[in-house]
């Protein structure tokens, strides 16, 4: 089966990031296809290479883009969403690039699934 993946939430205010990013793990490991993650919302903070938590916290920004390096997963910043939370080209995380919903859709229509994290 082939995934497209919408995360909507921030990495440090709820769950659905987390969630995400293992969802898209298990789905590679049991053989499906993750073609495109399009982080929207508050979701774009997950590209922030800004970002620095705790040594003792998971750091997830670097998780997603280890999923991106090793596995091939697209990883998409909406570009109207992230210029309002400061989100640019400079300082997004290896394996994020930024571009239009154009991408969102492009991902729901050459998909199998497209499923949602967050609100």
């Amino acid at each position: 089966m082939k995934f497209g993946i919408l995360v909507n939430e921030g990495p440090f205010t709820h769950q659905a990031s987390d969630t995400a990013y293992h969802f898209c793990k298990a789905a590679i490991e049991k053989g499906h296809e993750v073609s495109r993650v399009f982080f929207y919302f508050d979701g774009v903070n997950n590209a922030n290479k800004l970002s620095e938590p705790q040594s003792d916290d998971r750091n997830i920004v670097k998780l997603w883009s280890e999923l991106a390096t090793e596995k091939g997963v697209d990883l998409v910043v909406c570009v109207a969403a992230g210029m309002r939370r400061g989100i640019k080209e400079e300082n997004i995380a290896e394996g994020f690039h930024i571009s239009g919903l154009g991408q969102l859709v492009e991902a729901g229509m050459g998909c199998d699934r497209l499923v949602m994290f967050g609100d």
